[in-house]
């Protein structure tokens, strides 16, 4: 540790606001997603995906890539979600070993009914804060971030 570099004094400053801007803002979206839908932020962002995929399904290990999470974090968000009936495990049709995640009309309309919820928080303690220039240097930051996280 002795060769680190250390952050300095402004450097700190940005760390420390990044950290409590990131926890803040999932705090308030995870109480909206509880409170509208008795969702987690990790089951709703499931749901999202695989409302995305052609015929609402995925594969789960391409799941688990697309929600970041690990695969058995994500076999005990989708065994949540399945008790409620909001998703069902399928085998995969072509390989024997495969197991699709599939988002059911019940998690359609959970998800439909609860997104407009899910975007006013979103905007509230997020978009809405930003000019359109800062939001587009900010996205623009964050992809430097989520790319290189993402190595």
């Amino acid at each position: 540790m002795g060769n680190a570099r250390w952050l300095s004094e402004e450097e700190g400053r940005v760390w420390h606001h990044f950290v409590q801007a990131y926890h803040l803002l999932e705090r308030q979206i995870e109480q909206q997603l509880q409170r509208d839908a008795g969702l987690s932020h990790a089951q709703y962002n499931v749901l999202v995906v695989l409302s995305g995929q052609p015929g609402n399904r995925m594969r789960m290990t391409e799941l688990a890539r697309r929600v970041v999470v690990s695969k058995s974090s994500l076999t005990y968000q989708i065994g949540k979600l399945e008790k409620t009936g909001l998703v069902r495990r399928e085998p995969h049709e072509s390989d024997e070993r495969g197991i699709l995640a599939v988002l059911t009309d019940e998690g359609r309309e959970l998800l439909r009914s609860t997104a407009p919820g899910h975007v006013e928080t979103v905007r509230a303690y997020l978009i809405d804060l930003f000019s359109p220039e800062q939001l587009a240097q900010l996205g623009s930051f964050m992809r430097v971030v989520h790319e290189k996280a993402d190595d």
